[in-house]
């Protein structure tokens, strides 16, 4: 057996043993990590808004500024609540991880943002864990990245959402549909935080997504 062959059946073995693995190390950590941050929410003491006074006077983006403050308290303490427990689980993994990946986006614009940066090298200085005055969008970031592969990918083999498609009888999670329409939909997942963080950035990949999926059904 030549090199090349025996590196591809490692790799082929590498990919079969991760479907199993690599989905659930990052459920395990999302859970862990949102379902601590929810409970600690839940169990904070609230003023007359509904909210802490930190989180009342807080400025959201639209539509979430359109809310009274303690809705939106509710929102995010119960939400990482029931999409961690969700994740835990690998069920309807795809949309707790969504869900969460708004969930954070918010955070990060309300909370890890820096107010105002002139310039890309100047927002970079807020990729931290303590704010020195340019934000510090760290951690929260890499939670974002984590959920992706999720959100992609889904809850792997060692979930419900797998044991639901066997029992409805849909098959497994081999089918790969790459055309167009598949690009606009990555293209619309990713303007989901970049409209937010990046406008300018989140409305072209919006736009792109909407005309990558518009193209099939006007041609």
């Amino acid at each position: 057996m030549h090199l090349t062959d025996m590196y591809d059946d490692l790799t082929a073995r590498l990919r079969a043993s991760g479907d199993w693995v690599w989905p659930l190390g990052l459920r395990l950590i999302m859970f862990a990590e949102f379902w601590k941050a929810g409970r600690m929410k839940m169990g904070a003491s609230v003023g007359e808004s509904g909210a802490p006074s930190w989180f009342a006077n807080k400025e959201f983006p639209v539509p979430f500024d359109w809310l009274p403050a303690g809705l939106n308290w509710n929102m995010v303490a119960y939400g990482e609540v029931i999409f961690a427990a969700l994740l835990l689980l690998g069920l309807f993994t795809r949309f707790a991880a969504f869900s969460l990946l708004v969930i954070t986006t918010i955070a990060i614009v309300s909370t890890h943002w820096p107010a105002e940066w002139s310039s890309l090298a100047e927002l970079w200085q807020g990729y931290a864990v303590s704010d020195k005055g340019f934000g510090n969008y760290r951690i929260p970031l890499l939670f974002m990245l984590i959920l992706l592969p999720l959100i992609f990918h889904g809850g792997g083999k060692l979930s419900l959402d797998t044991l639901l498609r066997k029992i409805t009888a849909r098959g497994g999670d081999d089918r790969r549909i790459g055309d167009l329409p598949a690009i606009g939909l990555a293209l619309l997942i990713l303007a989901v935080p970049f409209v937010y963080l990046l406008p300018g950035v989140g409305f072209t990949l919006l736009a792109l997504g909407v005309i990558s999926i518009a193209i099939p059904r006007i041609t």
